[in-house]
């Protein structure tokens, strides 16, 4: 069963989030981490809401612990609020 993970990252902006994501070695429209099945991000009322959908928590955890963690703090950005939801369903373009 898959494992989706919503992270509100309070103030964080797309500059910081297109920062994060070229450290981590990504490239826009790209391949993600193993263990990842999606991800997106975009503008909150806030600041910045990302969702990731993985395979299991622990590949979640472990990537958040050695990469999101350690990248959004050295570019300015506090810690997200995450919300983690077991995934019942999913669909994919034909």
């Amino acid at each position: 069963m898959a494992h989706a993970f919503v992270m509100d990252f309070a103030g964080g902006t797309l500059d910081q989030y297109d920062e994060v994501i070229s450290r981590m070695g990504f490239t826009p429209n790209g391949a993600g981490a193993p263990g990842a099945l999606f991800h997106w991000a975009a503008k909150s009322d806030d600041g910045l809401r990302v969702v990731d959908v993985w395979e299991t928590p622990e590949a979640f955890n472990n990537f958040a612990d050695t990469q999101i963690g350690p990248i959004t703090a050295a570019v300015g950005i506090e810690p997200p609020v995450v919300t983690a939801y077991e995934v019942h369903n999913t669909l994919t373009a034909p």
